[in-house]
Parts: structure tokens; C-alpha cells; sequence
């Protein structure tokens, strides 16, 4: 039988693996791929004991964005127009997930496959990892991954790997912002578990709320983006958890989430 396109892996923590699973194809987002993400992330936005998602890939890349074969097989606006929204929702629904999604990269991102290591909350990287929005060297202006590079990184960086079309090394994108950490590859996993159990020991309603407020403030003026917070402070402060913590602290005692 075919293996899927999308591995899906949970503990009992609640901690699900997402893995890109084409790794002859260097893990290129063909439709199977993005209608399997897609079905995953629907799925997932409403699973409460869900804590964490981590996004992975098999083989020796991360991803190499869209499948270009699969592209030119049907050269018509309606196809592209169609096929570039698909995976704009999908990027989307990493944002929307109440619970964080971390990237754990090795080789090569690129064109829509560092789109979608920006879209993650957090991620990192192996030493061999490298990023790149590299359409324009077949033509193609990566103007979707653009999006979200540039919402990740320094204008003026982004826009010299847009036009570019040069690949960037993970240290590089390190400093950049657009992981958050970088080791060897043998200790990716192990790096990948310490940021999982950081986020884990946290109340999961504090980290759904904190996350949508994140993004929602990003794309407000200041004052809303303050009104905004202090709402949504408010509400978490009502929630048991925050009670249960404050008091903790007061009393000088872990907490008993």
C-alpha cells in the first residue's frame, strides 16, 4: 500500500507529530499534501486535550514548497487561483490552532515550504537546515511565502531573499528571527522535547488565549492592540488556572494545574 502523505503521530501528553511524508519529492506540497494538512488542522482546532503540535518531515528535507510538477500539469489561472488559496487556508489554520505548532526543520525550506516555517508559532532548526524563497529563479515571485516572511524577518532581509532567490544558512535565519533555536542534527529532537515540555507545564487556556490575542494585536493600532490585551487579561484571570497560580505564588507553592 502507499504511505500517506502525512504522518500522524500522538502521546499521551497530548503532543501530536505532523509529518510530511514525500520525501522523494523532497516533501514538495503537492494538493494530497495540503487537503491532508487541511483535514489535520480542522481536526485538531477542536481537540481539547491537544497541548502541542509539532510539524516534522521525513527524509532529508524539510520541505521544497509546491510541487512543480504537479503546477505545470495544469497551466490555468483558475488552477493557480484555486491551488494558492488552498494553501493560503492552510497556513492560516497553524495561526487559528489554540495551541502552539513548532517546526522541526532539517535540510532544506523553501518557496512555500519556509512559508510555512514562518507560519509556525515557533521552530527550530538543525545546522544543515536552509532557508530560501527561491521562485524567483524559475520566474515565479514567491509573493504567498512573502506574506509571512515578511512578518518574520527585517524588510530589508526579506526582500533581498525574495528577489534574490538565495538561500539563507540556519544560523542566518536564527539571527533573523525566523527560528528560534539551532543545533546539530542528532540533537534536534532532544531541542524540539525541551521546547514541547516548556510549553506543556502551562495552563492550556492561558496559552490559547495568549496565542489568538498575539496575532489579533499584531495587526492593530496600538491602542486597540491595549484594549484588546486588557480584555483578554481580564477573562484569563477569571479562568481557575490563573486563580490557582496567583494564589500559588502567593503562598509560595507549585501550583496544582
Amino acid at each position: 500500500m502507499d504511505e500517506p502523505v502525512l504522518v500522524h503521530d500522538r502521546d499521551e501528553r497530548g503532543v501530536v507529530t505532523l509529518t510530511l511524508n514525500r520525501p522523494q519529492s523532497f516533501n514538495a506540497l503537492s494538493e494530497g499534501v495540503l487537503a491532508a494538512l487541511d483535514e489535520a488542522f480542522e481536526k485538531l482546532a477542536t481537540d481539547e486535550p491537544v497541548r502541542v503540535v509539532v510539524l516534522a518531515a521525513s527524509g532529508k528535507a524539510f520541505c521544497a514548497g509546491h510541487d512543480l510538477k504537479e503546477m505545470r500539469a495544469q497551466p490555468s489561472l483558475e488552477y493557480y487561483q484555486r491551488l494558492f488559496a488552498q494553501c493560503s487556508a492552510v497556513m492560516m489554520a497553524i495561526q487559528r490552532l489554540p495551541v502552539p505548532v513548532i517546526a522541526r526543520v532539517q535540510g532544506i525550506a523553501t518557496a512555500a515550504g519556509c512559508q510555512l516555517v514562518a507560519m509556525c508559532d515557533l521552530a527550530i532548526a538543525s545546522s544543515d537546515a536552509r532557508f530560501g524563497v527561491n521562485g524567483v529563479n524559475v520566474g515565479l515571485f514567491c509573493s504567498t511565502p512573502a506574506v509571512a516572511l515578511a512578518r518574520n524577518v527585517p524588510r530589508k532581509a526579506a526582500f533581498e531573499m525574495l528577489v534574490t532567490g538565495d538561500f539563507i544558512s540556519a544560523e542566518d535565519a536564527h539571527a533573523m528571527g525566523l527560528v528560534n533555536g539551532v543545533v546539530p542534527t542528532a540533537a534536534l529532537d532532544d531541542e524540539v522535547e525541551r521546547l514541547v515540555a516548556r510549553i506543556i507545564a502551562k495552563p492550556r487556556v492561558a496559552i490559547a488565549l495568549g496565542k489568538a490575542m498575539f496575532y489579533r494585536q499584531l495587526e492593530q493600532d496600538m491602542a486597540s492592540a491595549y484594549e484588546d490585551a486588557g480584555a483578554t487579561m481580564a477573562c484569563n484571570m477569571m479562568d481557575a488556572s490563573a486563580l490557582e497560580g496567583v494564589q500559588a505564588f502567593i503562598d509560595k507553592r507549585p501550583p496544582e494545574w
